[in-house]
């Protein structure tokens, strides 16, 4: 029996993009557009109805623009996976989307490819970043935020040594089977110590690790 079709969101203002977006995804059997949306509000709303597995939202839009419509989403409908889309590369919106919980962020020129393994890498609990920014923009991210962990306890002391081995193959942006390499591991026993770690540090998901990784010096901005 075929698996369900990822169900998607289509928020942006301009109705072109809507429809080309639309299009890439209706060519993959796997991918169905669930509706669409303008604005940010009808993005909130129609989230609550329709249950989308993935939304792609675009940062700018009249009234409630994406960052919030994404911070509503994440917080309201946690297996609802966000991909910000922008013209923008590194700015304002795109650091405010991952605070906002995005899980991740691809510029509007991303190839019809990249933009359907984003939603089926999303989909399948990961994260995406752009490859063309995606250390400029976690190192930035960390100087704008600051490291906030002075006085506080170190969230990492609750991983085991094997879960910390992985932490730190994640925060250097290796993929599982990458890591199972690497620690001489399945890729298998990998997703269960990915998920066990994303669970004892309560992160939404990799880009988080990645952030949490630079706070805390796993990993120096170079």
């Amino acid at each position: 029996m075929a698996e369900p079709a990822i169900r998607v969101l289509l928020v942006d203002d301009h109705a072109l993009i809507r429809t080309g977006n639309g299009l890439v995804l209706e060519a993959s059997d796997d991918l169905e557009v669930a509706g669409e949306a303008a604005t940010g509000e009808d993005a909130v709303s129609l989230t609550a109805s329709l249950a989308p597995d993935v939304v792609l939202m675009d940062v700018r839009m009249p009234g409630m623009g994406g960052i919030e419509a994404t911070r509503r989403i994440t917080a309201a409908h946690p297996a609802t996976r966000v991909i910000v889309l922008t013209t923008f590369g590194l700015d304002e919106y795109v650091f405010g989307s991952l605070r906002a919980g995005a899980s991740a962020f691809l510029l509007k020129s991303a190839t019809a490819g990249q933009l359907t393994d984003a939603i089926r890498t999303v989909a399948a609990g990961d994260s995406v970043l752009d490859p063309r920014v995606t250390r400029t923009l976690i190192e930035a991210f960390v100087d704008r935020a600051g490291r906030r962990t002075a006085g506080r306890s170190d969230p990492l002391t609750v991983l085991s040594p094997r879960e910390l081995d992985v932490f730190v193959c994640v925060v250097e942006g290796l993929a599982n089977a990458e890591i199972a390499q690497r620690l001489f591991l399945t890729v298998a026993t990998v997703k269960t110590h990915v998920n066990r770690i994303l669970a004892k540090l309560e992160a939404r998901d990799r880009v988080h690790l990645v952030i949490l990784g630079y706070e805390h010096g796993i990993v120096r901005a170079s």
